[in-house]
């Protein structure tokens, strides 16, 4: 199935989107939606389902969007300076424009250029996030650019100089829990001499590392009681075997991969095309595609946790060459966003309840 829309059409005229025959009835059966970050493209994609069954694209631009959180119907997404919360304004029922969820701009924290990658919100509902820049895992704050929480035992000091590219963040039970990261470097930039084999995952309650020896792994999940993560390097996503401290692949990913959810059996993994330069090329990766004869796919993959299988795909062409994050908007069809451009945003106005007598 390959479909251009009027919505990304006009943005990006270059932009092909296939699926896979059967996506569009898994999100129906599943009645889920889909939420994308681009990355280089500098795009926020949802796509759902429209009312003949075919699918729904709906993009908005946001500036080197990344890191991107979707919990009780909001949206953060973290782009070049600011961090954003989207929230659903539809009361359960009605509709706009034949979408059941519009995610409109409610606040934003401008934290300056952190390289921010993961985010997610703790159990206050405060957006937390690996600041990559600061090596650090940080929150959002009214006051400063951000409010570090947790850093690395090596790291001695929180200085803007991505030293190690801790880039994962994974919560359980609405606090940190693990992070990933890809070189255990204590100087600028030193993590990229460790981006073969240096990778590793560290138990942010205990600072312990919980496995060594990964190739650039990003996404850290926790999903029952189990930690996921994507071997970049590798192009493999797994499972950590905390009690071993070892690494267990379940699927192999045809590109680079970044973005990590679930939705019960299913795991949605972003996999993206390598950029032409020394931080991407070199790795494993390269020989295990052409072991199978495969080129690298900017992609989304929806695989069978049971089977290891790759069930669904949803594939980019033309201008979208990188994702970086997706998410699982469950209970949603056909979700859309208010942008900054147009006149949605002047027009589209809440009003919440006013104080009790």
């Amino acid at each position: 199935m390959s479909v251009t829309t009027a919505e990304a059409a006009q943005a990006t005229p270059q932009l092909e989107i296939s699926t896979s025959r059967q996506l569009p009835n898994f999100l129906a059966e599943q009645k889920l939606s889909l939420a994308v970050t681009t990355y280089q493209a500098g795009k926020l994609f949802l796509f759902g389902l429209k009312p003949d069954g075919r699918l729904s694209v709906f993009e908005r631009t946001l500036e080197r969007c990344m890191g991107l959180a979707a919990e009780a119907g909001t949206l953060h997404v973290a782009t070049l300076q600011q961090l954003w919360k989207f929230a659903n304004v539809l009361p359960a029922g009605q509709d706009w424009q034949g979408h059941d969820a519009l995610f409109a701009p409610r606040r934003s924290w401008v934290t300056g250029d952190l390289d921010i990658h993961d985010v997610a919100l703790d159990s206050f509902g405060r957006p937390v996030f690996a600041n990559t820049l600061f090596s650090c895992v940080a929150a959002a704050s009214d006051t400063h650019s951000f409010q570090p929480l947790w850093q690395p035992r090596f790291i001695s000091r929180l200085a803007a100089e991505d030293r190690c590219h801790l880039n994962g963040l994974a919560m359980e039970n609405g606090v940190p829990r693990f992070v990933t990261l890809v070189g255990p470097s204590d100087v600028a930039d030193g993590w990229r001499a460790h981006r073969a084999s240096g990778g590793q995952v560290i138990d942010v309650v205990t600072g312990e590392v919980a496995c060594a020896g990964l190739s650039m792994p990003h996404s850290p999940r926790v999903h029952r009681g189990q930690v996921f993560l994507l071997n970049a390097g590798t192009g493999e996503f797994g499972r950590v075997d905390l009690a071993a401290g070892r690494f267990e692949p379940i699927a192999f990913c045809p590109g680079y991969a970044r973005g990590l959810a679930f939705h019960g059996d299913f795991a949605v993994i972003g996999t993206s095309l390598p950029r032409d330069n020394r931080t991407f090329t070199g790795l494993a990766l390269d020989g295990a595609l052409a072991k199978r004869g495969a080129a690298p796919r900017c992609a989304i993959l929806v695989i069978d946790l049971r089977t290891g299988d790759t069930v669904h795909w949803l594939r980019f062409e033309g201008v979208v060459q990188e994702l970086y994050d997706v998410a699982v908007l469950p209970g949603v069809v056909r979700p859309a966003a208010i942008g900054f451009k147009s006149d949605e945003i002047r027009r589209v106005i809440t009003v919440g309840e006013p104080p009790a007598a």
